[in-house]
C-alpha cells in the first residue's frame, strides 16, 4: 500500500465519523424542499416490493425524526404492479410506476421505457439502483440505459442486488466512472471477482481494492463480518458491532443511507451552508461509503438488541435515526 492508503487506514472510528459529520447539512430556515436532497430508488419488480420500500425509506429517515431530516424527497421508480403495493406500504414515498417487465402485455422498447426515467434526472441528486429490481431482461435493458445516460450527466448512483449482474455483464457502463459506489454481499462479491480475475482468498481489505482497480476505481463496499471500502487506492474498514441475525433486506438500509449522504455531499460541496474543511468530491464519496456502512451496522446491532431472533428488515427502518443520533448527532444550528 502507498503512504496514502495506510493514512487512510490509520484514521481512527471517531475521526471518521467526525469527517462524516462535517457532510451532514444543519436544519436551516433558507432552505427549501429538495435542496438536501431528492433520491430515487429504481427497482421494484412483481415479486420483489419490500426491497425498494427499504432504500427509500431508510433514504428518508436518516438523521433525526425532523421534518425532512433525511433526503427532502424520496422516490421508487418501479414496475406498475409493484407501484400498486409500495403505495399501500407508506404515503411518503412518491413511487412512479415507470418500469415495464417483458411479460408485460406492453411491446414498448428498453430505451422508450427509460426515456421518461430519464427525464427526471436533473430534478435528481442520486440513483440507488437494484433493491427488488430482479433479473428480467427488459427491466435489465432498462437499467443499462439510464445508468448510461445517469453517467453522462454525472449522476452519482448507487448499485446493489440485481443491478450488479449488470456490471458483471456490461462493466463498460461503471468502469471508470467514480461516482459510482457498488454493495455486494458475499456471493455477489465472489461472482464480480470471478467475472473481473480478482483473487477472493487472503486479505479482504485488499481483495476490495482489487476489485475496485479492475473497475477503474470505482467505490466497492465489500459487505460482511466487516466492511472493506475502496476506490482501489484507498481502504478503509467499519467493523462497528452489528446484529447477530442476517435477515434479508437489511442492505437496502444501507442503500438507502448512502443514497442521503451521497445528496448530502453534493449539497456540501456547492456550499449550501457555512461548511467546515475542505473536503473534495472523491474523499467525500468514501467517507459516505464508509458513513452508511457503519450507520447500518448500528441499526443492526440496535434492532438485534430489540428483537432478537424475530429481527427483520422493517426492524432496521425503524432505528436509522437512532442511529445517526448515536453516531453522528444532529447539529445545534437543526435544533428548535
Amino acid at each position: 500500500m502507498t503512504n496514502t492508503d495506510k493514512t487512510m487506514l490509520s484514521l481512527s472510528r471517531k475521526e471518521l465519523l467526525s469527517k462524516v459529520r462535517m457532510m451532514v447539512p444543519p436544519m436551516l430556515e433558507k432552505f427549501h424542499k429538495g435542496q438536501l436532497g431528492r433520491v430515487a430508488v429504481i427497482g421494484g419488480s412483481q415479486d420483489y416490493t419490500g426491497a425498494p420500500y427499504f432504500s427509500a425509506m431508510a433514504s428518508a429517515k436518516l438523521a433525526l425524526p425532523l421534518a425532512h431530516s433525511g433526503a427532502d424527497m424520496s422516490h421508487v421508480i418501479c414496475e406498475p404492479t409493484a407501484a400498486q403495493v409500495i403505495k399501500t406500504y407508506s404515503p411518503n414515498l412518491m413511487v412512479h410506476p415507470l418500469m415495464q417487465q417483458s411479460s408485460s402485455s406492453l411491446s414498448a422498447s428498453a430505451s422508450t421505457i427509460a426515456a421518461p426515467i430519464i427525464d427526471m434526472l436533473p430534478r435528481l441528486h442520486v440513483l440507488v439502483i437494484g433493491p427488488g429490481l430482479g433479473r428480467d431482461p427488459l427491466m435489465q435493458d432498462t437499467i443499462a440505459c439510464v445508468v448510461a445516460e445517469a453517467r453522462k450527466r454525472n449522476v452519482p448512483m448507487v448499485l446493489d442486488a440485481d443491478a450488479l449482474l449488470l456490471v458483471q455483464k456490461r462493466p463498460e457502463l461503471v468502469k471508470g466512472y467514480r461516482e459510482c459506489i457498488l454493495t455486494p454481499n458475499v456471493v455477489e462479491f465472489g461472482r464480480l471477482a470471478a467475472a473481473f480475475g480478482v483473487e477472493v482468498g487472503g486479505d479482504a481489505g485488499e481483495g476490495c481494492a482489487a476489485l475496485a482497480r479492475a473497475l477503474g476505481g470505482v467505490c466497492v463496499v465489500r459487505k460482511g463480518r466487516v466492511d472493506w471500502v475502496s476506490d482501489g487506492e484507498k481502504v478503509l474498514v467499519s467493523e462497528g458491532e452489528g446484529g447477530r441475525k442476517r435477515a434479508g433486506g437489511q442492505g437496502d438500509t444501507l442503500t438507502g443511507s448512502l443514497g442521503t449522504l451521497l445528496a448530502w455531499r453534493e449539497a456540501y460541496l456547492e456550499g449550501l451552508w457555512e461548511v467546515e474543511g475542505t473536503l473534495g468530491r472523491e474523499e467525500l464519496l468514501m467517507l459516505a461509503a464508509w458513513g452508511g456502512s457503519a450507520i447500518t451496522r448500528e441499526c443492526s446491532r440496535l434492532a438485534f438488541l430489540k428483537c432478537g431472533r424475530s429481527l427483520q428488515a422493517s426492524d432496521l427502518t425503524e432505528q436509522v435515526s437512532v442511529a445517526f443520533e448515536n453516531l453522528i448527532g444532529e447539529k445545534e444550528e437543526s435544533k428548535l
